[in-house]
């Protein structure tokens, strides 16, 4: 069967106009049948200073009260996702925008207030995500491009991660065909030295993974990153790239294969 390659793209991308032009235009380049997954950005943070709703943080994430979620929706599944679905049109992309609610497409749960209470924030099971819609899609010719608004199956929307998104996605997406995930960033993979662009580390698996998280090599944010990647793969994808945006369509960046 004709492969499937997931790809998202972080808020770095979205706030930029140059950036976002010309990730819309290489992505519409890809052939094959391909699914996006973008993140949200500033935006939502600005229309709340505007809305004076205050934002708060609680150790570097997004608390999502129920007027911060009002804001989140209709930037991240409104504007952003309306703006990158507009473009890709443009570009020849018979692209069609969705939210996790759209046709019952990712479901998720509430995450528990304890012991910190992240308000209207989702945590996804592969399980929840349509595979039976996606196929459905794609078979119709779409390419779906989702953002990180899901629901609960009982009237409530909730704000979750965009890389577990993509990765659910690319997960419900494998048992349609093989399936590559494409994580989309401002670096060029995972590096061994951030300040040496020459120090590009060009394939981790399970075992040289442990020793980078050993070493310290791999730190902070990246972590959950690459345990997600790796989550992705033994359930069934088959890699996952982690590259900069701007080389989407050249064979670079950090493969991780088990």
């Amino acid at each position: 069967m004709d492969r499937i390659t997931v790809v998202k793209i972080g808020g770095n991308i979205v706030d930029s106009p140059e950036a976002l032009a010309s990730f819309v235009s290489d992505f519409a380049a890809m052939p094959g049948r391909k699914i996006l997954v973008h993140g949200g950005g500033k935006e939502a943070t600005r229309l709340s200073a505007r809305l004076d709703i205050p934002t708060v943080m609680l150790e570097g994430r997004r608390v999502t009260t129920r007027e911060t979620l009002d804001v989140v929706t209709m930037v991240y599944a409104g504007l952003i996702n309306k703006r990158i679905v507009s473009m890709l049109q443009a570009a020849g992309c018979n692209a069609i925008g969705l939210s996790g609610s759209d046709g019952d497409a990712i479901r998720a749960t509430r995450r528990s207030p304890h012991p910190v209470d992240y308000g209207y924030v989702g945590d996804i099971d592969p399980s929840g995500v349509s595979a039976s819609l996606i196929s459905r899609l794609l078979d119709g010719g779409f390419t779906p491009v989702f953002c990180a608004i899901t629901h609960d199956g009982h009237g409530t929307l909730l704000n979750c991660n965009a890389d577990t998104v993509a990765s659910s996605v690319a997960i419900a997406s494998a048992s349609i065909a093989p399936v590559d995930l494409v994580y989309c960033f401002e670096q060029p993979g995972v590096m061994a030295d951030i300040d040496r662009p020459d120090s590009l580390i060009p394939l981790i698996t399970p075992a040289t993974y442990a020793g980078l998280r050993a070493d310290g090599t791999v730190s902070k944010g990246m972590i959950p990153k690459l345990d997600n990647a790796f989550r992705a793969i033994s359930a069934g994808v088959e890699s996952v790239v982690i590259k900069h945006a701007a080389n989407l369509n050249n064979p670079t960046g950090t493969t991780l294969r088990n």
